[in-house]
């Protein structure tokens, strides 16, 4: 019930009502568009992997997060300042977390004068296919290519080509995959 009031009242754009498992929380003022047969888990009874971590879909003024058809996700924390694409057929494990931003400046100038100016941000995309291991890591103006793998616990600081599987702090190549 509580799911459903937080769709309508943050106006959650979808082409069908998404399948959630446990509470989501919505926060922000930023758009949500949704496709169809979208899957949210929250919390330990839907996805023991990301632990008590709860579903978040985080947003600014003027940032959109969109999630593509048949993409299921869980116990991710997203969290957008500008643009955050996630594509169809993406499968999202337990305690992700994807961040288009910095949250902090980097100059230590910057952060002393408590600036209230925006970090830089840079979108992120995850291609059709993709698949990103739990506990992982998205930062800011990574693009995950289709059909590629990051492996579990990874943190993706660069842009992964197509169809390759890479994983580590920070995420390296570790081969092609095999086409079907």
């Amino acid at each position: 019930m509580m799911n459903n009031i937080q769709l309508k009242m943050k106006k959650v754009k979808y082409a069908t009502k998404p399948l959630i498992r446990g509470k989501i929380k919505i926060w922000g003022n930023g758009k949500i568009i949704l496709g169809s047969h979208v899957s949210f888990n929250s919390g330990k009874s839907y996805n023991p992997i990301g632990g008590d971590t709860q579903m978040i879909l985080k947003t600014t003024a003027g940032s959109t997060i969109e999630i593509g058809d048949f993409t299921g996700i869980s116990n991710a924390a997203i969290v957008c300042f500008d643009s955050i694409t996630i594509g169809k057929h993406v499968k999202i494990g337990g305690s992700v977390k994807i961040y288009d931003t910095d949250f902090h400046h980097l100059n230590f100038l910057n952060r002393r004068a408590r600036e209230t100016d925006v970090p830089i941000t840079k979108p992120v995309v995850l291609k059709d296919d993709c698949f990103i291991g739990a506990h992982s890591i998205i930062l800011k103006g990574v693009t995950v290519g289709e059909r590629s793998i990051v492996g579990a616990g990874s943190v993706v600081t660069k842009s992964i080509p197509d169809g390759e599987i890479w994983a580590g702090n920070p995420a390296k190549f570790i081969k092609k995959i095999e086409e079907i």
